[in-house]
């Protein structure tokens, strides 16, 4: 995707996708298959996508399906550190834990 502002939220970024294609909530929401009101919460950070709702914005936008779903997991991520208040260092510790997963399980 070009010009998106990095370290936007996943809501934030389906938001900018939408009116820079010049589009209401109503017809992306037309055309993705959901209610209208559940893609103004999901641009908000109210409601969070479902995978295979990542992959139709994706389709609909042209948009990297892959860069969208980092966006939609980092936000997982950084809500979940916030919410335990927990420092950066559980980053490290759990890049450690999948490094480990990873050759553990070739």
């Amino acid at each position: 995707m070009t010009e998106i502002k990095k370290y936007t939220t996943f809501g934030e970024h389906l938001r900018l996708l939408r009116e820079r294609a010049g589009l209401t909530l109503k017809e992306v929401a037309s055309n993705i298959e959901i209610d209208i009101s559940l893609l103004a919460k999901i641009e908000r950070n109210e409601r969070q996508p479902t995978r295979y709702l990542i992959k139709n914005i994706a389709n609909y936008f042209k948009a990297d399906e892959k860069e969208l779903l980092d966006e939609f997991l980092s936000d997982q991520i950084a809500y979940k550190i916030l919410k335990e208040d927990a420092d950066l260092n559980i980053l490290k510790v759990a890049e450690k834990k999948i490094k480990y997963g990873i050759t553990k399980n070739k």
